[in-house]
Formats: structure tokens, C-alpha cells, sequence
């Protein structure tokens, strides 16, 4: 049950368990997570952005109505548009991130957004207004794939599952933004009243584009291309502050080309690799579920139809669905960074099912509250459903945003990183799809029936999470790369032990420093020399 909970020898976990520093108090590791920010995390800054604000445009009264007061059905399609737009791209996101290199990946998807909210921005009419959307779905699972892999593999083991915590906590930025936008202009008699929260959807991409040239290459994806002597010089810098005879980074270095050309030599080519085996056929079956779980877990209806919901409840007047989009988002950001800087410590597989479980018995009295305003009107039941909203933040946040990143990182070997995270995100962006399509028509036609069937859903997760969820925590992704493979994890112990006797890094030996005055643009990385 859980399974995968053998390991090999810990090396990387017992050197960093005896590194007492902590990472604010080594520069370059903290130049390293300073500049992660605006460009790895803020990439979900987008999505937060763009969920709130179609939240919020719902209430904007020159939106409506440039839009002839969109029906279910039209709604739907343009809050849809998006996930579609991510589907048509996923099948090229895992070629270019692996082929390029993340950084490229990054760029690529964030100029392909920037395009789309200028045409949001900029649109005359709906079928403008759903292509710009398309678009911007395109573009964020080039950003969101490469930027989930590169913090997982830049990241100081420590600190790794934290910041990929943060990076989905990031949502909030973007949606408290949002939030507060389409608050300020909601009352706006021109077509600027839309439009303004539309522009400002560029901003994420802005600095991503911007940002992302002071940013290094993954060394796993460095060292997957032969260029070992610079993903070195990355380790050194950012690990070790400059040491290049760091014992942790040798054994780090020793630890990712073994385990590297262990994966070459077990992997199948192309997507063929993803079911070639009962244990990638394992780590795609939790990443689909994860995929789906993370968007038909309820979150898309107050995501993206806060305003219908509130309509069920008897909250009609445009100010106060704002202000309470803003206030939820704001409060949605406060326990996903809390939950993002303390759930890391804790065991995987037992935080998701506490999060599972929570989100059943929440969305169970959600449903309750609403059917009991359906029937008499009973203003308690209204005000009971508006703080069962606020009680399902931080439930949804513990589980689904704070671990999902870093857990599909620590399930995927590096050769299938970028694989299973798109499809993860094919999964989650079909649930989004189906959900942004049919949600404002089951809330129109059912009502709180509607409900029932997250209801039966959220159960499922439970059991499913019980019976499949292997734990991960406590380990490198070194160790992590043979999860589900005992066999082949003793080959890895094996060599290297051996690449660590040998001691094969493209060191100079005795000499202690990087040189930075050779610096490729393109790869932002240092030589080793004298």
C-alpha cells in the first residue's frame, strides 16, 4: 500500500542533513531563489491572473455588455478556450523543453502569451476575444513544464520541495491582482473596464522574458547534453558558494551522471517510454489522476464561476461578488504560502490524504448549505456556504497546491521529467476544459444537485490516494529515479559508489574557485579553471 519505499544509499540526503546553513545566509543560493521569483514562480502568476480575472469580468458591467451578457454555453467556451489551448500544445511541450533546454522552453511559451493578452487586450469581438484566449493557453505549459522541472533541479536539495511549493502558491499573486483590478473597474462605463485587466495579463510574461537570461540552466539538462564541465560550475556556484572541491557537490555531480546514464540505458525512446514498463505505467497512472483530481476537486467552480455560485446564495449586487473574489483570493493567498513553507517537511502521501479527506466532509456541507437555501431561502444557509468557500481554501492548498509540483518532480526520473509533468498537465487542462465548459451549464440547469457529483468524485480521491500514492519525501531525486524499480536501484547504488571512488568530475584538481570572467550568454554558466 503506497508502495516505492525502497531506497539506495542516502548520500545526498546525509550531507545536506549535516549542512546547518541556512540558504539566506550563502549568497549565490539566494541571488539563485531571488531570481527564481519573477521568472520560474511568477509563471503561475498567469493562470492565477487569468482565472480571477474571468471571475471578476463576469461582474464588470461594460464586459457584459460588449459581450451581449454571454449565456452558459458562451461562457463556458470562453473560459474554456483556455484549457484547449494547452491541450493543442502539449504534445510539443516535452520536444522543445527537453531538445532546448528549460530556459528556451520558458521563453518560448511566455512570448507566445504575451501575444495572447495583447489580442485580449485588444479585441473587437468574440471570436477574437477566444482566439487570444487559445493563445494564452498555448503558451503557459511550455513555461509551467519547464519552470516546475528546472526549480526541482536547481534547487538546493533542502529547500526543493519548498520552493516548488511556493511556485504554485504563486497562483495567488496573480489573482489577488486580478481580483483587485477588476474591483477598481468594474463600474467603468467604457470598454476599458475589461480591457485594463486584460493588458495587465502581459506583466508575468514581461518578466519572465526579461528575467530569465540571469537565470542558469538546469545541470541535469546540461549534463544530458554533455556538458558536464558547465552543469558543474552551476552545482559549485549555487550549492557549494564557489568550492569546487565541495565534497556534497562532488558526491551531488557523481550521483545525477550516474543515475543519468542508468536512465538512457533503461529508457525506451519517445513517448514509448512512458508505458514501457508496470513502473512508468505507475507514475502516469498518479500523474492522470493528479491532473484530474487537481482541477474537478470543486476549485474550478469558484475559480472561474465565483459569481454564478453567488447568485445560487442570493448574492446578486456586482460590488459585493467583487469583494468577496478579492477578499477569498487574498485569504487563498495567506494559507498557500503558509501551507507552502510547512507542509514540504511532512510526508507526501499522508498530507494528501488529509487534504482528500478534508475536501470531502467541506464540500459534502457545502452542498447541504446550498440545497437548504434552494428549499426555504434561509439567509443562515447562504452565509454557510460563503464560509464553507473560505474553509475549502486552505483544504484544497495543503494538498494540491503546495505538494503537486514538487511531488510529480520527485516521481519522474530526469529522462521522463518533462513527459509526465505535460501529462499531468494533457489531464489537468482536459478536467479544466470539460469543467470551464460545463460548469456554468450545471449550475444554470441543476443548481446545488450539480455539487453531487464533486461530492462522489472527492471520495474516489480518497481511496485513491490510500491505495496508489507512494511516499517520496526525505530523498534526492537521484535516489527518487528508481522509485518503483528495486533491481535497477541496486545497479545505481552500485555505480555511484564507483563514479565517487573514481572521482570523474571535470574538476582541475586543487584548485577551489570558479573563474567568471568566461561566461556563455547563452547558458549563463562559469568555467572551471585556474
Amino acid at each position: 500500500m503506497g508502495g516505492g519505499d525502497t531506497q539506495i544509499d542516502p548520500i545526498i540526503s546525509r550531507l545536506v542533513a549535516e549542512d546547518k546553513v541556512p540558504w539566506y545566509q550563502k549568497r549565490n543560493l539566494r541571488m539563485l531563489y531571488l531570481l527564481m521569483f519573477p521568472t520560474c514562480i511568477g509563471i503561475e502568476m498567469t493562470s492565477g491572473f487569468d482565472s480571477s480575472m474571468m471571475n471578476g469580468l463576469q461582474a464588470v458591467n461594460s464586459w457584459e455588455s460588449f459581450f451581449h451578457n454571454p449565456n452558459s454555453t458562451t461562457l463556458g467556451l470562453m473560459s474554456s478556450l483556455y484549457s484547449l489551448g494547452s491541450i493543442a500544445s502539449l504534445p510539443i511541450v516535452p520536444f522543445i523543453t527537453d531538445r532546448l533546454g528549460r530556459r528556451m522552453a520558458i521563453i518560448f511559451g511566455s512570448i507566445i502569451m504575451l501575444i495572447g493578452a495583447i489580442l485580449q487586450m485588444a479585441a473587437q469581438d468574440f471570436a477574437m476575444f477566444v482566439i487570444a484566449r487559445f493563445l494564452l493557453g498555448f503558451g503557459i505549459p511550455f513555461a509551467i513544464v519547464a519552470a516546475s522541472s528546472m526549480i526541482g533541479e536547481l534547487s538546493y536539495p533542502k529547500e526543493r520541495a519548498r520552493i516548488g511549493s511556493l511556485f504554485n502558491a504563486s497562483w495567488f499573486i496573480g489573482a489577488i491582482v486580478a481580483a483587485g483590478v477588476t474591483l477598481g473597474t468594474f463600474s467603468m462605463q467604457s470598454t476599458w473596464g475589461w480591457r485594463i485587466p486584460s493588458a495587465l495579463q502581459m506583466c508575468p510574461s514581461l518578466l519572465q522574458i526579461i528575467f530569465i537570461w540571469f537565470l542558469p540552466e538546469s545541470p541535469r539538462w546540461l549534463i544530458s547534453k554533455g556538458r558536464g564541465e558547465e552543469a558543474y560550475a552551476v552545482l559549485t556556484k549555487y550549492h557549494a558558494e564557489g568550492d569546487v572541491n565541495s565534497p556534497f557537490v562532488k558526491a551531488e555531480y557523481a550521483e545525477i551522471e550516474a543515475t543519468l546514464e542508468l536512465e538512457l540505458e533503461n529508457a525506451k525512446s519517445g513517448w514509448r517510454q512512458m508505458m514501457g514498463t508496470p513502473g512508468m505505467r505507475k507514475r502516469v497512472l498518479i500523474c492522470s489522476f493528479l491532473g484530474l483530481a487537481t482541477q474537478w476537486s470543486g476549485n474550478g467552480l469558484t475559480s472561474y464561476f465565483l459569481s454564478k455560485i453567488l447568485d445560487n446564495v442570493g448574492i446578486h449586487d456586482n460590488k459585493v461578488k467583487n469583494e468577496i473574489n478579492l477578499a477569498m483570493t487574498c485569504w487563498g493567498f495567506v494559507n498557500a504560502t503558509v501551507l507552502a513553507l510547512t507542509v514540504p517537511k511532512m510526508k507526501r502521501r499522508t498530507v494528501f490524504l488529509v487534504c482528500t479527506v478534508s475536501l470531502t466532509l467541506i464540500f459534502t456541507g457545502w452542498t447541504i448549505a446550498s440545497a437548504r437555501y434552494a428549499i426555504d431561502g434561509d439567509q443562515a444557509s447562504s452565509r454557510a456556504v460563503i464560509a464553507f468557500i473560505f474553509l475549502y481554501s486552505p483544504a484544497y492548498n495543503c494538498g494540491f497546491n503546495a505538494l503537486t509540483y514538487a511531488f510529480l518532480v520527485e516521481l519522474f526520473p530526469f529522462h521522463a521529467r518533462a513527459k509526465g509533468i505535460a501529462v499531468f498537465q494533457l489531464w489537468s487542462r482536459a478536467a479544466g476544459f470539460f469543467n470551464q465548459f460545463v460548469n456554468p451549464i450545471g449550475i444554470a440547469n441543476a443548481g446545488w444537485k450539480y455539487y453531487i457529483s464533486y461530492c462522489v468524485w472527492l471520495l474516489f480521491e480518497v481511496v485513491f490516494v490510500y491505495l496508489v500514492f507512494p511516499e517520496t519525501s526525505g530523498r534526492s531525486l537521484e535516489e527518487l529515479a528508481f522509485l518503483f524499480e528495486d533491481k535497477i536501484q541496486e545497479q545505481q547504488q552500485q555505480r555511484v559508489e564507483r563514479e565517487m571512488e573514481e572521482d570523474s568530475t571535470p574538476v582541475v584538481p586543487g584548485h577551489n574557485s570558479i573563474d567568471k570572467d568566461k561566461e556563455d550568454n547563452a547558458s549563463h554558466i562559469e568555467t572551471v579553471s585556474k
